[in-house]
């Protein structure tokens, strides 16, 4: 968790000590920072929580890898990527990272040699993680090397992602083991809190690799079996035609024991979700997805409507659906 700030107490007439644009985000039930003596909930914080409702449904729509964002915002515990800025790094900045989660949960991080860290897996404060995310992203670049970027509540009106990011540039993730990488090489020696945060970080890390077969697919291993989850781009009403198509017809099995068990709704796209044998690797995993997406590519181009036995499969599918975000 982050640090709580010092509060600033109320004066004797109970006025805001500090001036709105100034006041930063803190838990519900803590007391807000402008002084008034209440909770933040029910003081400044009704308005970030009036934001929060106005949910942009796909916030990565537009950038490049679309589906890998949602997967790392959701799915992965370790991962990186370089970002690409339009018209280039401002001076001083070598490079732009994304990060799955930073130490902490600071949203963002301007090492000592002047790169940026992004963490994209924090709350959103204005109901459109594209904007915080940039909110995050300009203060980030402009901050003095060796330090984190405090969370803050996201003015409504901003610049997004997409309008700072190249949607050109390759999104290319890289899946980690653990979370070394918030500790360059060239350090002698980690902060203790972030040695502590990287030791429970790395002990609830759920093993995860990236299939090289077909895009944003993502095997993990967890403790009672293996698991396939795969991002998918496809508007949901006609995704959900297409598998029930292939489970009517017995065309969802990615090998022997595999079994399509249903999907997340994330970010406006849908996550199909197969159960695997603990004995099936990612790597074994990688031909029969292929296979299947090519299965599927045939039933999304089908408009012939569904027979009963498929209407039967697509209310199945459609009863096995968990909302995340």
């Amino acid at each position: 968790m982050a640090k709580k700030r010092p509060q600033t107490k109320a004066g004797k007439t109970g006025q805001a000590q500090v001036t709105n644009g100034e006041i930063p985000v803190v838990g519900a039930r803590e007391p807000c920072p402008c002084g008034s003596g209440r909770r933040y909930k029910a003081c400044h914080g009704r308005a970030a929580a009036h934001a929060v409702t106005e949910l942009v449904q796909r916030p990565f729509e537009g950038l490049a890898g679309e589906c890998d964002w949602v997967a790392l915002r959701e799915l992965v515990p370790a991962a990186t990527v370089p970002l690409t800025l339009k018209g280039g790094l401002p001076e001083g900045v070598p490079s732009v990272t994304l990060a799955t989660v930073l130490p902490m949960a600071w949203p963002a991080l301007r090492r000592d040699d002047g790169s940026v860290l992004l963490a994209l897996q924090n709350d959103s404060t204005s109901g459109d993680l594209a904007r915080d995310l940039a909110d995050t992203l300009q203060r980030a670049l402009e901050t003095e090397p060796g330090t984190p970027v405090p969370p803050r509540r996201v003015p409504a009106e901003g610049p997004r992602l997409q309008d700072l990011l190249d949607a050109d540039a390759v999104f290319a993730p890289e899946v980690h083991e653990g979370f070394e990488f918030w500790i360059p090489q060239s350090a002698e020696g980690a902060d203790p809190e972030v040695a502590a945060s990287l030791e429970r970080a790395n002990a609830a890390a759920i093993p995860t690799v990236k299939l090289a077969s077909v895009d944003s697919a993502y095997w993990c291993e967890t403790p009672d079996k293996n698991h396939l989850r795969w991002v998918m781009p496809y508007p949901e009403e006609k995704l959900l035609d297409a598998l029930a198509r292939l489970q009517a017809a017995g065309g969802t099995s990615i090998g022997a024991d595999t079994r399509l068990v249903g999907s997340f709704r994330a970010h406006g796209l849908m996550v199909p979700v197969w159960d695997l044998p603990t004995s099936m690797t990612a790597e074994q995993c990688e031909k029969p997805a292929a296979e299947f997406a090519e299965r599927l590519a045939e039933a999304l181009a089908s408009d012939a409507p569904l027979t009963a036995e498929e209407r039967r499969a697509r209310g199945g599918l459609t009863n096995r659906q968990v909302t995340l975000s």
